[in-house]
């Protein structure tokens, strides 16, 4: 996995629910990344199996679960390198996405990087989209489009609307004035909306479909009450807030 930013560092934010042997494998492959100089992860519930000792990864034992953006703008307030990743658990990297998303970031109106997200088989998921609106929500119910970018691996590097939280390589200047995740939201649309600020504040958001990462998905709010409640109840954030 060659480095072309040997200076440039990144703190990577893992918030494990349970992951264990994810968390660990992931990490593994953090190690052989060269721009990782700091792997964070928080275990927001207890767990039998916990990260590797490492001197790269510092864990946080939360008392209480916290939402997605609390975890992450915790971490984030001991992050001391000059760009922080948000990377989900189920993330699996086959190659050093870093550079070249660290690559779009040396311009500085650009505020986060996101790779392109694929399934284990390598069908490309459905991570970079644009802004949902009542409309599309309401075609997307009907079987019609559901807002995503129709994008080929090794395409070029694009400004979308909004990339999915599963993976996201913030400039830490940017993330600090932007306030970091709005924590109102306890799961889903956090990223929507950190990239609506994103946009609001004349930053930029880039894809780079060149690279990508592999996600395991799990769609709990199809399977879950709870999570179906917390998606509903986000989206529904996302829309009333947006009208002031």
């Amino acid at each position: 996995m060659p480095c072309e930013h040997p200076l440039a560092k990144v703190t990577v934010s893992i918030v494990s629910h349970g992951h264990g042997g994810m968390v660990a494998a992931l990490v593994d492959q953090l190690r052989a990344c060269p721009n990782v100089g700091e792997v964070i992860v928080t275990l927001n519930v207890p767990e039998t199996l916990r990260p590797p000792e490492d001197a790269l990864v510092r864990v946080i034992d939360n008392e209480r679960p916290k939402g997605f953006g609390a975890n992450h703008n915790a971490a984030f307030r001991l992050c001391r390198e000059a760009f922080f990743c948000v990377l989900n658990p189920d993330i699996e990297l086959r190659d050093d996405p870093f550079p070249l998303l660290l690559r779009a970031l040396e311009d500085h109106a650009v505020a986060l990087s996101a790779p392109l997200i694929v399934a284990p088989d390598g069908t490309v998921e459905d991570s970079i989209r644009c802004f949902p609106t009542l409309i599309s929500l309401a075609r997307k119910a009907f079987d019609g489009p559901d807002g995503r970018y129709f994008v080929e691996p090794g395409a070029p590097v694009f400004n979308p609307d909004w990339v999915a939280g599963m993976f996201m390589l913030f400039a830490s200047s940017a993330y600090s004035r932007l306030g970091g995740f709005d924590e109102r939201y306890f799961l889903y649309y956090e990223d929507v909306d950190i990239c609506r600020r994103v946009w609001r504040s004349g930053l930029k958001v880039v894809a780079c479909p060149s690279v990508s990462a592999i996600h395991d998905a799990r769609r709990d709010s199809h399977r879950s009450l709870r999570h179906l409640r917390w998606h509903l109840t986000s989206m529904a954030r996302f829309f009333l807030w947006r009208r002031h």
